[in-house]
């Protein structure tokens, strides 16, 4: 058995509006001393811990507790794991344990993400990186709005350790992983073909019976990515067939539900498509075949296509809504999400994207 000391002085002294120079002074130990608790660095003896809980008016039990955990907890993985790494990201979704390959399709920058645990031989036990409690305070959501980043980031701001994973997913895909217990949250942006809420109807089909609520977290422009200056002319669907290469997502992606619907009101045949089964599999994926020249269009966001330079030809504006479970609508990470969906602040970033319109972030849908 190995064991973690965990950390919570620094929530506490956040709470209480001291500085790490102000609490050490009122301990007497030095700043230095502070910095290496909150950092894990450094667990205090009895006294300064008796010293910092009488200060803070909580329970030495409140701000180190002791976490003993196995080498190895069992997984349920989803995906597959590379060759090349056992490093895995980790969620507890009801209790269970579930794991998440990294690769190098998830390399930021110049940089590796941080690993949870690795996984071991056989695919069914991880060896944790970090005490299990902390697992506790972390959500996941799966989806393809790039804009979840911006919540996650506002999420990890506050001293409360929760925290927002999101990995991308498209909307289908994020529903399915919802109903089978292996994230928090699911995002879906299909768009609206009657007067039926399209992400209301797919959450209903796809869940189950899981009761859920549906939350608006932003609106913005589909359409097609296509060279800086719109080389080749494309303005409309129908000036792709006849020589322009295009790649396509795959079936179940929101933007791959919204081309065939406007390929069949147009009566276009998709085989008369350059690249229609030429699929990739994110806005990115697309947007670097268009810059890199190896395509002429591809879909996307306008959003994406402005961050890649690229021109943009509009088809829709839909909205993105967050389908979350009712049974885990008290997790900490969760309830910091709702709470943040009603802030001036969010919204505002939000709008500032282009393309992306917040009018509507943090209103409730409907019910699944």
């Amino acid at each position: 058995m190995k064991q973690f000391v965990t950390c919570n002085l620094r929530s506490a002294r956040k709470a209480k509006g001291l500085s790490q120079t102000e609490l050490a002074e009122l301990v007497g130990v030095k700043r230095q001393a502070i910095y290496d608790m909150e950092s894990g660095r450094y667990v205090p003896n009895t006294n300064v811990a008796l010293l910092l809980a009488n200060v803070l008016g909580c329970r030495v039990e409140d701000l180190f507790s002791i976490d003993f955990s196995p080498d190895k907890k069992a997984v349920t993985l989803v995906g597959e794991v590379a060759a090349t790494t056992p490093r895995v990201t980790l969620v507890k979704v009801r209790d269970q344990l579930i794991a998440y390959p990294l690769d190098d399709k998830w390399m930021s920058g110049e940089g590796f993400q941080s690993a949870d645990g690795l996984l071991q031989e056989g695919s069914d036990s991880v060896r944790l990186l970090q005490s299990e409690g902390t697992l506790d305070k972390k959500a996941l959501l799966l989806g393809c709005d790039p804009a979840f980043a911006i919540l996650s980031s506002r999420v990890s701001r506050f001293p409360s350790e929760a925290r927002l994973q999101c990995r991308f997913a498209q909307s289908l895909g994020a529903l399915k992983a919802l109903s089978t217990g292996y994230a928090h949250l699911a995002g879906t942006h299909v768009h609206n073909t009657s007067d039926k809420e399209s992400n209301l109807d797919l959450a209903r089909a796809t869940l189950g019976g899981m009761k859920a609520k549906v939350i608006a977290f932003s609106r913005f422009e589909e359409g097609l990515m296509v060279g800086a200056g719109n080389p080749h002319g494309i303005m409309t669907i129908g000036d792709l067939p006849g020589g322009s290469r295009f790649v396509n997502r795959e079936p179940g992606a929101a933007l791959r539900i919204l081309f065939d619907d406007r390929l069949n009101r147009l009566g276009i045949d998709p085989e008369t498509i350059d690249g229609y089964d030429r699929l990739v599999y994110s806005h990115n994926e697309g947007a670097k075949m268009v810059s890199f020249g190896l395509a002429d269009a591809a879909l996307g966001l306008r959003a994406v296509a402005t961050a890649h330079g690229l021109g943009f030809v509009p088809l829709e504006v839909v909205r993105c809504d967050l389908v979350i479970p009712y049974d885990l609508m008290e997790h900490p990470a969760i309830k910091l999400t709702l709470e943040l969906l009603q802030t001036r602040g969010l919204q505002e970033e939000l709008a500032s994207l282009p393309g992306y319109d917040s009018s509507c972030t943090g209103t409730v849908i409907g019910e699944v």
